[in-house]
């Protein structure tokens, strides 16, 4: 099964109460029961770590792709203006990594120094920025899968396993 890590920044452990006019109502267990359900509802695992600390981020990162996550999607939070370490880090593990933000950075005159690690940013949806985030990762995973799988050439016979009955094989090599 797929497995996803979602990591969130400096202080999205308090969503709810920090800036709701800004960040919504929506508190951090509400959000983790929303994305778990879309994991279940679509088939993958995901993970959900929190931290107010870069280098355990980057802890976190690597333990990831050593265990084979499939990707990573990360609200980055002010790890965005200043996350140089966590920026090579992203860049050293083979994961794919989607950034997503609640709010509109860019709208806000904030730029991301990570994003030039990211596949892409989802940002300025709310707590959809997560499920779109997870969505993106979910397509960019498939077709990454596609772009790898073998492919017959034009005009080549089907091949029955070599487990198949020796009738069977000979059947499908005359076709």
């Amino acid at each position: 099964m797929t497995t996803i890590l979602l990591i969130q920044g400096p202080n999205m452990s308090y969503l709810g109460r920090r800036q709701p006019e800004i960040y919504g109502t929506t508190t951090a267990a509400e959000l983790d029961a929303l994305l778990l359900a879309h994991a279940r509802a679509h088939g993958y695992t995901l993970e959900i770590f929190y931290t107010h600390s870069e280098a355990a981020a980057i802890e976190r990162l690597y333990q990831a792709n050593d265990a084979g996550v499939a990707g990573v999607v990360m609200n980055p939070a002010s790890f965005l203006f200043a996350g140089y370490p966590l920026r090579d880090c992203l860049r050293a593990v083979a994961l794919p990594y989607i950034e997503v933000h609640m709010t509109n950075i860019e709208k806000r005159g904030f730029r991301s120094i990570l994003a030039e690690a990211a596949v892409g940013i989802i940002a300025g949806f709310g707590v959809r920025s997560y499920i779109l985030g997870l969505e993106a990762m979910l397509g960019h995973l498939a077709d990454a899968r596609t772009a790898r799988a073998p492919r017959r050439r034009a005009g080549t016979a089907a091949r029955a396993p070599a487990s198949a009955p020796a009738k069977q094989r000979g059947r499908l090599a005359k076709r």
